[in-house]
């Protein structure tokens, strides 16, 4: 028993190192924190604490680790996000030209970034759009774009 003891080194170089693979594979910092506190237990065992106090150290550690260090470092990596709208958060809020006339709640608008979408207008008192008026989309409904007519008025 006392062999098998002397070389618990071994388990915990082990239990860390499958730790951190699986992290690689999770990236939430859950099984990072418990390498973390089986690096503990390792460190614990190399200065002579009993296997049973090598298992406490590491699943205090693990656990403090958990709680206090984890949630700022998830906060911290949120932050880290790229702040540009996208896919169709990134289109609310364009101009636009008809380039099909949208009667009947059917059309189709070019938008200033150059995609093409069906349209329909935001309001139903609206019933018709011509060919190259402009208009600003409002909403998103699955493939069609929501939008509204936009008073242009030029300046000599």
């Amino acid at each position: 028993m006392n062999d098998i003891l002397s070389y618990a080194w071994i388990v915990w170089l082990a239990l860390i190192l499958i730790f951190v693979v699986i992290e690689m594979f999770t990236l939430e910092f859950t099984f990072l924190m418990i390498a973390l506190g089986s690096l503990g237990g390792l460190l614990s065992g190399l200065m002579g604490v009993p296997w049973w106090g090598q298992i406490i150290v590491a699943a205090v550690l693990a656990l403090l680790l958990l709680t206090v260090l984890r949630p700022p470092l998830l906060q911290a990596l949120k932050k880290g996000g790229d702040p540009a709208r996208s896919n169709t958060d990134a289109v609310i809020g364009l101009d636009g030209i008809v380039i099909i006339p949208l009667t009947l709640g059917s059309g189709q608008v070019r938008l200033a970034n150059g995609e093409i979408w069906s349209a329909r207008l935001d309001q139903p008192a609206n019933t018709e759009l011509a060919l190259g008026e402009h208009v600003t989309v409002y909403g998103i409904d699955g493939a069609t774009v929501i939008v509204s007519p936009v008073e242009r008025t030029f300046e000599n």
